[in-house]
């Protein structure tokens, strides 16, 4: 098939099939570099990284509350949403 037959059918436009041809090339290119072997993109092991600490954070601030709620407590006695 040809990049325009392609371009028609795909409602795209010349330009931009050439552009993914070449980056589907390249990535297939990349993958035999590597052996072949699927694996994690550097943008998507970025992406898992920064959720990981996202989610360390998320854990740390939780404690903090709940110690902060409970040093409140003790100081100012038991609230209504504690009971």
């Amino acid at each position: 098939m040809t990049t325009a037959e392609a371009a028609r059918r795909g409602k795209a436009s010349e330009q931009s099939i050439s552009t993914w041809k070449r980056q589907f090339l390249e990535g297939g290119k990349a993958g035999l570099v590597e052996g072949g072997k699927p694996g994690v993109n550097p943008r998507e092991r970025a992406l898992l990284d920064e959720v990981e600490e996202l989610k360390a954070a998320l854990g740390e601030a939780h404690v903090e509350l709940r110690v902060w709620k409970r040093s409140a407590e003790h100081r100012l006695g038991p609230t209504r949403s504690s009971r």
